[in-house]
């Protein structure tokens, strides 16, 4: 056996899902897999002239983390564009905005996005600032989020878009008095736009997916659900390009993509979806999940609330949130997915959207009986207490954003003072959820915020960011914090339950993939407002190191 070691890990402590803190250990790696789990002596032992060995002192061995909810292929496109995500001010964003436009010259659009909506007021910027940079050429600037859309006059022009333009039934445009529209555009309306903007290549795109795969692995991530794969907006299908690089062995990580639902069709369109998943399994990618995006956001009120949203008096309006895809009609649907080996993957954000999810999931389970097709709803924001037990009841799993969980201005300017209490209060329950029986998985919502897990799991124990200072570092509801522990699983066996990875990644275990990282410190003997400092030294898929600090 010794000598068909290829890696030790020795001299540090090890963490896996089932331990409530990290533990002395040692690991060998043998043909892809993990080939012992023991003590230092033990491991030592297997070795052979030709293995590897590492010594990691004061350093952590873990699980590869998976992200449950991200959009790779966006963000390493953005990052090729004008990319507005790590702008810290208006000055910056605009600043930032004004170099691009200058350095390309000859683009027909001004794309990229990721501005921050706390930056302006009410969280909606104006065309005019954007005409004042460019004029002559249109610009269409997606937020963080990804749920609105800044747009300069010329845009507006090119999409004729007036005064006279009526909102989408699955969206609002922002207006000025006179009501001509002021620059942005919420959820649907952005589509009014988006079919006009210059698409992306698919070298583009892949170059994008490359470019974002090695951030991910610099970041412990070794696998991913990609949470948009279809043809949304007006924007290209990103199978095709998930498809070639998962052929040329170029996509290196494990992946499922959640394909797609229109939610301007019905029904009809599942045979379609069942021909797209029996094209969609080519080496580590796999297009077995379906995703339904059934509200907004509540930074600009289309997240679907049981109650309407306050107004800036502090008195109810009129307005509950959107639900884009009929609730009675999502029972129907779901119901077919399920009976056809689908796994669901839900966009719901508000109360009432998780409900109605939930409403679906039960539909589903009523009619086909339990399946293990693991149905998501991702973001969770706001979840009414009285649904909190369905989800361990339903076998629906609650997949985390942990690093929106804190105070910041978004939350505390554009989302508190519009929910009130205590439906606030209702934010982010990741402890009242596992303390109910739910399963957990985290993810990142990359580009919307950070893809690092650490970050992440810094906020998810501490409910505040890493370095936060003044009433930013204030736990936002901190009832509701997990342990690094819970933290840890959520983002490792979690997620990699969700993938149908969790038999062969997610855990150290003899027999399992060699997907594992190695911290550069072990954070169950730091302090707990200094996790988020911890980095990623190396990173392997199956036994492949894909990332090295040095």
């Amino acid at each position: 056996m010794a000598n068909s070691i290829d890696t030790v890990f020795v001299g540090g402590s090890l963490f896996t899902a089932g331990n409530v803190a990290s533990q002395r250990g040692a690991v060998a790696l043998s043909g892809g897999r993990i080939a012992a789990i023991g003590s230092d002596r033990e491991i030592r032992e297997l070795a052979s002239a030709s293995t590897e060995v590492i010594d990691i002192s004061n350093q952590l061995l873990m699980p590869g983390f998976q992200d449950s909810h991200i959009h790779p292929i966006m963000a390493g496109v953005t990052m090729l564009q004008c990319d507005l995500h790590d702008a810290e001010s208006f000055e910056e964003t605009v600043d930032r905005i004004r170099v691009y436009v200058e350095s390309h010259p000859n683009a027909d659009w001004i794309t990229g996005g990721g501005w921050s909506m706390g930056f302006f007021p009410g969280g909606t910027p104006t065309r005019h600032t954007l005409d004042a940079i460019v004029s002559d050429r249109p610009v269409f600037l997606p937020n963080r989020d990804g749920h609105g859309a800044w747009v300069n006059t010329h845009a507006l022009e090119i999409a004729g878009i007036t005064a006279a333009t009526k909102d989408p039934a699955d969206g609002r445009i922002e207006r000025e008095p006179d009501g001509f529209p002021s620059g942005t555009l919420h959820e649907g309306a952005m589509g009014l736009v988006q079919r006009h903007v210059s698409k992306s290549s698919t070298a583009d795109q892949y170059a994008g997916l490359l470019e974002a795969q090695r951030v991910l692995f610099s970041y412990g991530i070794t696998g991913w659900q990609d949470a948009a794969v279809g043809e949304i907006f007006g924007e290209e299908d990103l199978l095709p390009v998930y498809l070639k690089a998962a052929a040329a062995g170029d996509l290196r990580a494990r992946v499922v993509g959640a394909l797609w639902w229109d939610r301007a069709r019905g029904a009809e369109q599942i045979p379609d979806l069942i021909d797209r998943r029996a094209e969609a399994t080519v080496g580590r990618f796999r297009g077995t999940s379906v995703k339904i995006m059934q509200d907004g956001v509540a930074e600009n009120f289309t997240a679907a609330m049981t109650e309407p949203y306050l107004d800036e008096c502090g008195c109810h309006t009129d307005n509950s949130g959107l639900s884009f895809v009929d609730p009675i009609a999502l029972r129907g649907y779901v119901t077919q997915l399920d009976a056809a080996g689908f796994q669901v993957h839900f966009h719901s954000l508000g109360d009432r959207a998780v409900r109605e999810a939930l409403d679906a999931i039960e539909a589903a389970l009523a009619a086909n009986g339990p399946t293990d097709n693991r149905h998501h709803l991702a973001h969770i924001q706001v979840v009414h207490p009285e649904d909190i037990p369905r989800f361990a009841r339903l076998n629906a799993t609650a997949n985390a954003q942990p690093l929106w969980a804190a105070h910041e201005t978004q939350m505390d300017l554009l989302t508190i003072p519009f929910l009130g209490e205590p439906r606030s209060s209702w934010q982010y329950p990741f402890a009242d959820l596992l303390r109910a029986g739910s399963r957990l998985a985290a993810g990142s919502d990359w580009p919307v915020s950070t893809a690092e897990p650490m970050q992440g799991i810094h906020v998810a124990v501490n409910r505040a960011g890493y370095g936060a200072t003044g009433s930013d570092a204030e736990a936002l509801y901190g009832h509701n914090a997990l342990t690094l522990a819970e933290a840890l699983t959520a983002y490792t066996l979690g997620s990699a339950r969700v993938m149908h990875h969790d038999d062969v990644t997610g855990h150290l275990a003899e027999g399992a993939y060699a997907d594992v990282i190695v911290l550069d410190r072990d954070p169950f003997a730091s302090e707990q407002d200094l996790i988020g400092a911890t980095q990623v030294s190396r990173t392997y898929v199956q036994g492949e190191l894909v990332h090295s600090r040095q």
